[in-house]
């Protein structure tokens, strides 16, 4: 394999990605080629974005051939890989969710990719630092980051206006959003002021971001978490900050479903609401009044501390054939260039994980055109280097999502937030020390 074979100049990265183009399997004069397949969970306009990117590296060199083959939502792609890991079945490459880093590597099915960057000395501190932040583990990369989130804070500005909000300055504080939303709900009829998705993420992002810990042992990063770190003023405030906007009829119920969240936003139900920046076009493009995009809020008693990131990194299987894992690599590589991540990033609303790529003009266009996108990466650019902004490692953590979603939900439907709160604690606590004996009976 030739070292960068798919790394394209600026212009015919452009030009290639414009053009739409299958990502199915090499036939014809592709015969010849190695054959990477690769699982991904992207959907609508992501997965139309990943398909022009596979096409134009499938154009781009005569050595390799990427299939993208779309295997669900991560939840149903995770389980997928483990039953057919380290088999002829499994593929070269697949796309896993931030939270199942622990998972890919305990499944004994997996190689680091840090042999291929110590192999040719690739510059993994080019990339964006707080998302590498994340994947860098026990002195090692595993996987390379691809597309990377972060929730952001959606604002309706003509709502603002309309209650006497200036629509520049949203609110950075949970205190700040409710008044804001109790002058919202004033002045427009119908209308609440704030929605927040029970969602277990969006409650590690609300904690990390006042500083707090989901897990102990520094986050299950020291050493393997025995039990949660959120039992705390940082914790329970959070749910006690949706208490009191319920109390005041300042806040919109839509339960889990994230599209209804949306829909309710663009109909004009509810002012406020966060959600992934990846949802950034799709909210902004739709909207028919002026959307505002802010920094996520905190209480007002702590300081700012920043975000943890989201989204998915690209994983490599074991026991595949050394060219193709070669042809793995290199389109890894090529992924992470500014030129494509250009693109996605303008496409979708994930962060470009190298940084330079928002030098790139198509970059600079987007963002005259639509300075919202911005905010986003300002939010992370600026996010404090700690263990809370780190992130939290431990398999069992898509477990605690669930428990802490039904904890929010139950507030939301009236329980009472500090029984919910202890009693989401007693079951992530109790997950935990279900998962460390799993880990020691296997």
């Amino acid at each position: 394999m030739k070292k960068g074979i798919g790394l394209l100049s600026s212009a015919a990265a452009l030009v290639m990605l414009a053009a739409c183009g299958s990502s199915g399997g090499a036939s014809g004069g592709d015969s010849d080629k190695t054959v990477v397949t690769f699982w991904h969970s992207m959907g609508g306009q992501a997965q139309v974005a990943l398909d022009q990117i596979v096409s134009s590296y499938n154009e781009s060199q005569d050595e390799v051939h990427v299939n993208a083959e779309f295997q669900g939502t991560y939840e149903e792609s995770l389980p997928k890989f483990h039953s057919v890991g380290g088999t002829e079945e499994a593929p070269t490459i697949i796309q896993v969710q931030e939270i199942g880093t622990m998972s890919m590597i305990n499944s004994g099915h997996i190689v680091p990719i840090q042999p291929f960057i110590d192999e040719e000395g690739y510059d993994m501190s080019g990339l964006e630092e707080n998302i590498i932040n994340y994947y860098h583990i026990d002195g090692q990369f595993y996987s390379m980051p691809f597309n990377s989130s972060t929730p952001v804070m959606y604002y309706n500005k003509d709502a603002f206006e309309a209650a006497g909000l200036d629509p520049e300055s949203p609110p950075e504080t949970f205190e700040g959003i409710e008044e804001a939303s109790k002058k919202i709900v004033e002045a427009n009829e119908g209308m609440k002021g704030f929605a927040l998705q029970a969602y277990g993420w969006l409650f590690e992002e609300l904690l990390a971001n006042q500083g707090g810990h989901l897990l102990n042992n520094e986050n299950g990063r020291d050493d393997v978490a025995t039990e949660v770190a959120f039992d705390n003023d940082k914790g329970r405030s959070i749910f006690e900050w949706v208490e009191r906007m319920i109390e005041e009829d300042t806040f919109m119920n839509y339960g889990t479903n994230s599209d209804n969240m949306v829909a309710g936003f663009l109909a004009g139900e509810v002012a406020m609401f966060m959600q992934s920046s990846a949802t950034s076009r799709d909210v902004i493009d739709n909207a028919p009044f002026d959307v505002g995009v802010a920094f996520i809020p905190h209480a007002e008693e702590v300081e700012r501390e920043g975000v943890v990131i989201g989204g998915a990194s690209l994983w490599m299987s074991s026991g595949k054939e050394e060219a193709e894992q070669e042809a793995a690599w290199d389109f890894m590589k090529y992924l992470a260039t500014p030129e494509v991540q250009a693109e996605w990033h303008v496409g979708t609303g994930y962060f470009a994980i190298n940084p330079d790529a928002y030098n790139e003009q198509v970059v600079q266009e987007a963002y005259e055109d639509m300075p919202q996108l911005q905010t986003a990466v300002q939010q992370l650019q600026s996010t404090k280097k700690s263990v809370a902004t780190q992130g939290a490692l431990m398999d069992m953590i898509p477990e605690e999502r669930k428990i802490i979603e039904t904890a929010l939900e139950n507030v939301f439907n009236g329980t009472d937030a500090q029984t919910a709160f202890d009693e989401a604690v007693k079951q992530v606590n109790a997950a935990i020390e279900q998962a460390n004996k799993a880990r020691d009976d296997s």
